[in-house]
């Protein structure tokens, strides 16, 4: 019979869920573990979006493990080569065997009588239920519904005679070559859609309700060619490593301190990248950098497409579809044969599973959430987020090695459990994903723990502060309880 019991257990098999495996196996090698994966894939986000272009919108210096060099100049890679190197980690620390794909799971139920979570699954190949156990849970299952993405209700769309698509379930032989085609949207799926459409044949035309900042960043790193050719792969990964981290942080923190010189800076920028040939008024946001997230093209593709001709861009608000396309709220028309909605996400915590703490179910919107990786009196419960103002990987790894850090520190002194409890501290509105405005965030935010008014219930989204505290501070605070029961 299948062993179903082990010290840990990792939701998901995407790029936090194989890392957490990767730390494990690095640092604690006495612990048995499983990863629970619905898909029957390595891969995550990056084995599901299957779209034309599809790309990180981190550069990869960040955006990699901190313990497995990106060795490739390449600055935003495409989704093959990020499936590929997570694979590749996977192979390289015998994180592999240990996955149960096709595992759905639907509840996680904490006994403190037992100390242990009992984590609920449906084994979507049979149809049968499976209960697998372990004192810890690493929940890597991202923020998002893989089910479906978000696409708000657009009078007429029924009427609409030809095909529209959602990026998150792109058809596998959807043939646009020749074809006129509407992409809805402005954030970083939309602006890599349109680029790789027009460049396959597509006659597009972007459709966005209002602008997005959008900055051209190299697609070969200069940095990394030169250093490259007499230093090691690990050195020179280090090396850009660092600087992009100074640069993510300063241009952060200066649209933060100086909004309106970042939006010159911005506006002046793109200005050049259009070239007098589209009018900057498309991407001129109303409101302050980074107040939603930056997007970044490679080498200014979007801009150049549009500055060429071989697509165009529209600022406007859809009045209905029809039969032949879209109406918009100015008068004018856009003639379609596909649309694409590029809507964004539906939020949703631990792959829609639900939790529960002996019985009692866990209203997430009612909890805070302990330096951004654990949830106020959720016991032994590592629940990843990565950064909304910088690369994911860069908190998924720091969260996780802490998160060893306790386990260890906790086999060493005999407890059993360990609880964040949140004495006289004030709620307050922002998410774990900070004041970050974009649509997904705000209709979803009912899906996500809450801050709080003081440390360690804030998140600081600032690497380097992060790093000093989880990666060498220590693992006992007055807001941790350890118990020997």
């Amino acid at each position: 019979m299948r062993n179903t019991h082990f010290d840990v257990l990792i939701l998901g098999a995407g790029l936090s869920g194989i890392g957490a495996a990767c730390h494990l196996t690095r640092k604690l090698k006495n612990k048995t573990y499983a990863i629970l994966e619905r898909r029957s894939a390595i891969g995550g986000t990056w084995d599901l979006f299957r779209y034309p272009g599809i790309r990180s919108d981190s550069d990869m210096s960040t955006f990699g493990y901190n313990f497995r060099p990106w060795r490739e100049p390449k600055v935003l890679a495409d989704g093959a080569s990020i499936k590929r190197y997570v694979n590749d980690a996977a192979g390289q620390y015998g994180v592999t065997p240990h996955i149960h794909f096709g595992r759905k799971v639907l509840r996680a139920d904490w006994s403190s009588a037992k100390t242990l979570w009992s984590v609920t699954v449906l084994n979507e190949q049979t149809g049968v239920e499976e209960i697998y156990t372990a004192p810890f849970v690493i929940a890597a299952t991202g923020y998002y519904s893989y089910d479906g993405g978000f696409t708000p209700e657009f009078p007429g769309s029924k009427e609409f005679k030809g095909q529209i698509v959602h990026p998150q379930h792109w058809p596998e032989q959807l043939d646009y070559a020749g074809k006129k085609v509407v992409v809805i949207g402005s954030g970083a799926t939309a602006i890599t859609l349109v680029p790789s459409m027009a460049a396959g044949g597509a006659k597009v035309t972007m459709l966005q309700r209002s602008p997005t900042y959008v900055l051209s960043v190299p697609a070969v790193d200069p940095l990394w060619s030169k250093l490259s050719r007499f230093m090691p792969s690990k050195a020179v990964y280090l090396a850009t490593r660092i600087r992009n981290i100074g640069l993510q942080r300063a241009l952060f923190v200066a649209s933060r301190e100086r909004p309106k010189v970042v939006k010159r800076l911005l506006h002046k920028l793109t200005a050049h990248q259009l070239g007098g040939e589209v009018d900057i008024k498309h991407f001129s946001p109303r409101y302050n950098p980074w107040d939603e997230r930056l997007c970044v093209v490679p080498d200014g593709d979007l801009f150049r497409a549009l500055r060429k001709g071989a697509a165009h861009i529209v600022t406007d608000k859809i009045k209905a579809f029809d039969a032949t396309g879209i109406q918009l709220e100015s008068g004018g028309h856009l003639d379609a044969d596909i649309i694409v909605t590029a809507t964004g996400l539906n939020l949703q915590l631990f792959g829609g599973a639900k939790m529960n703490i002996d019985g009692e179910p866990v209203v997430i919107k009612e909890r805070l959430v302990y330096k951004g990786m654990m949830i106020d009196r959720v016991p032994n419960l590592l629940a990843i987020f990565g950064y909304t103002n910088a690369s994911w990987t860069l908190k998924a790894d720091i969260v996780t090695e802490h998160f060893i850090r306790m386990i260890a520190h906790m086999d060493k002194k005999k407890f059993k459990t360990v609880t964040p409890r949140a004495k006289g501290i004030k709620l307050t509105q922002d998410t774990v994903m900070g004041s970050l405005a974009s649509g997904y965030v705000r209709r979803g935010a009912d899906n996500l723990p809450r801050q709080g008014d003081k440390a360690p219930w804030t998140v600081l989204n600032d690497y380097l502060r992060d790093a000093a505290a989880l990666k060498l501070g220590s693992v006992t605070n007055k807001a941790l309880e350890y118990e020997a029961r």
